[in-house]
């Protein structure tokens, strides 16, 4: 996807952001002052971003609508509905801020795009003022509230689309893969979160598969799968075009968490915001781990399991969890594993029912996703 292209739309769902934003300010300073926090870490939480989710909207619902060349000739698109597929993709990114400072509470992490994550800014208030109470306490039910917040926007942004677009069918059919969306990311998350602490139960056989159903429901399907299936359904898209979008999001949100997961263990933190190796602090039992013990010796898996989730990981020891990792082997067979779902993804759109101009873009992004730094 050509950089006028991707930052036209994503100009267009900030500024939608922005103007819900300036709407509800009024509303929180007329109850307290207080509140004014809560906007200002919205409006830093809601700035920046890749957008991923708001393009794959825009694309689906271009893939079904329209056999117009791309957003570069956004003019040559069904005007009336536009705006209310903007909108749509803007309560997508609203519903993605829910989920990371939920996600940052769950996993304690202390960064979010190299800035505090939410509930250590609202700590960091507490200790700010001399409140009374436990500051960490404090700034994880505060956060937690703001996610709940973020939740109840992203439904009321959806809705707004919904009301505005000119199919009643269409409408129903959105809110229909909205809230599967929805669903299927919070039981994805306990998914998560019952391996991390649960893995021991189960047989060393179901380790992978298990870590593959937790890929599938916290972040295939809700990264790549369910904007695409969101934007068809708003665009009126057939039975057929909508499987066709799905047979591509399903293995490229595989690739873009498996991306993730290597990149949650050896990225840059300069690049991903984030201190290095924090998945490894928090513990996440990931593709990546179980195809790691899976192929190492007794003793070096021992080590692996008995550092990983340390939150007190020092950076020594991450670096020997790191070596511990790579000397399995286990990064090749991830790549070679994302670059499988990269072709199945690929191969789903040949034969497609799609416009022309919406394979070649999906196509770009499919490549984009997949090969990120961050």
């Amino acid at each position: 996807m050509s950089v006028a292209e991707s930052t036209r739309l994503v100009d267009l769902v900030q500024e939608r952001i922005d103007e819900f934003l300036e709407e509800r300010a009024p509303q929180l300073s007329a109850i307290a002052e207080e509140i004014d926090d809560f906007v200002g870490t919205s409006r830093d939480l809601l700035s920046g971003g890749k957008r991923f989710r708001a393009l794959f909207c825009y694309w689906g619902w271009q893939a079904v609508s329209t056999p117009g060349v791309g957003f570069d000739v956004v003019d040559e698109a069904p005007e009336r509905d536009l705006p209310a597929i903007v909108t749509a993709a803007a309560a997508l990114e609203v519903f993605h801020a829910a989920a990371l400072v939920h996600d940052d509470i769950m996993d304690n992490s202390d960064t979010r795009r190299g800035r505090p994550a939410a509930h250590k800014r609202f700590e960091a208030l507490h200790g700010e003022n001399g409140w009374l109470g436990n500051p960490r306490s404090f700034g994880g039910s505060a956060a937690l509230l703001l996610g709940d917040l973020l939740l109840g926007w992203s439904d009321e942004i959806f809705d707004t689309a919904l009301r505005s677009l000119t199919d009643p069918a269409a409408s129903a059919a959105g809110r229909a893969e909205f809230n599967r969306m929805r669903t299927e990311v919070t039981v994805g998350q306990y998914l998560d979160i019952v391996e991390e602490n649960a893995w021991r139960n189960h047989p060393e056989s179901e380790l992978l598969p298990r870590s593959h159903r937790v890929i599938v429901y916290k972040s295939a399907k809700y990264s790549v799968e369910s904007p695409l299936a969101i934007g068809a359904a708003l665009g009126g898209g057939t039975a057929e075009q909508t499987a066709a979008l799905r047979a591509f999001g399903l293995p490229l949100g595989i690739a873009y968490q498996l991306r993730d997961d290597l990149l949650g263990v050896f990225g840059d933190p300069e690049v991903t915001g984030k201190p290095a190796g924090d998945d490894l602090r928090e513990g996440k039992r990931t593709v990546l781990i179980a195809l790691a013990r899976t192929a190492l010796p007794a003793n070096s898996r021992a080590l692996l399991d008995e550092l990983l989730g340390d939150r007190d990981l020092d950076a020594r020891q991450v670096e020997v969890l790191q070596s511990v990792i790579r000397d399995s082997g286990a990064i090749d067979r991830v790549e070679r594993i994302i670059t499988h779902n990269v072709g199945l993804a690929r191969a789903a759109l040949e034969t497609a029912p799609l416009s022309a101009s919406s394979r070649a873009q999906l196509t770009q992004l499919a490549d984009t996703v997949s090969r990120r730094t961050a």
